[in-house]
């Protein structure tokens, strides 16, 4: 059963203008994440997308953008480019006790990012 949906679109400019403030980089992402920018040479998009997959979880979970630190939620691609969320922290435990299960669309195109997320509770 569907717990929530959440979908945010980000502005690819606005962010790569944050991109220049490490303040940012280190609040906002999580070490696997920053690991993965470094090897897509800080892909604007990637980051971009990366910053609406936070946006959505936090609309699907009901909390908005302050329920959580958004480190707690990196937004990794698996070996076959598939996105998926990695958590850590007070976000996993919140997903843990709710037994919720995170699914993750991630795309870029003219100059947006959007990222789909939707939340299933896990069956008994």
């Amino acid at each position: 059963m569907i717990y929530g949906i959440g979908v945010d679109t980000t502005s690819v400019s606005r962010i790569e203008k944050s991109m220049k403030s490490d303040s940012f980089m280190r609040r906002v992402f999580g070490a696997d994440e920053l690991c993965m920018f470094e090897k897509k040479n800080y892909s604007a998009e990637t980051v971009a997308a990366n910053f609406a997959a936070k946006e959505a979880l936090s609309k699907a979970l009901g909390c908005g953008i302050m329920g959580f630190s958004l480190c707690e939620a990196q937004a990794l691609r698996g070996e076959n480019g598939v996105p998926y969320y990695k958590l850590s922290g007070k976000l996993e435990e919140t997903i843990k006790e709710k037994k919720l299960r995170c699914l993750l669309s991630l795309t870029h195109e003219g100059g947006f990012a959007t990222a789909f997320a939707v939340l299933e509770e896990e069956e008994n």
